[in-house]
């Protein structure tokens, strides 16, 4: 694992921040220490509102990892409106789901990348030079 955190760091010219928005507290924590195995700085947040509040108030992130089934406001709906504010953060769609519909509208509405939970290191992994790429 230090090795691929490594390769990650060296990658990186500046710190990659990044906030994951799930309702599931399990979820939450793995992405999280994920996240922080990688030296990425990290905030949670339990739906899509509370990630639009979080753009609302400011907070710029590198990386949003979007559930895309949340209370109060869903992945789908929290994708589109922060794409509405004009929020260029890279945004990964991780769900459990498979259908092929659900998958579609979630891309639609304004997802860089989709990962099927779990969320592994490897897919963290890629997600991550894509940004650094990009960057």
């Amino acid at each position: 694992m230090a090795q691929s955190r490594h390769a990650v760091e060296k990658e990186q010219s500046t710190k990659i921040t990044a906030l994951v928005v799930d309702d599931n507290r399990i979820n939450r924590t793995i992405h999280r220490r994920l996240l922080s195995n990688l030296g990425i700085e990290n905030e949670v947040v339990g739906s899509g509102k509370e990630a639009v509040d979080a753009h609302c108030s400011g907070k710029k992130f590198d990386l949003i990892l979007m559930d895309m089934e949340m209370p109060i406001m869903n992945g789908i709906e929290a994708t589109r409106k922060l794409r509405e504010m004009g929020n260029r953060s890279m945004i990964a769609g991780v769900s459990s789901r498979s259908m092929e519909e659900d998958i579609q509208e979630f891309i639609e509405a304004g997802l860089d990348d989709y990962q099927e939970k779990p969320l592994t290191m490897s897919k963290l992994i890629s997600l991550i030079r894509k940004i650094s790429l990009n960057g």
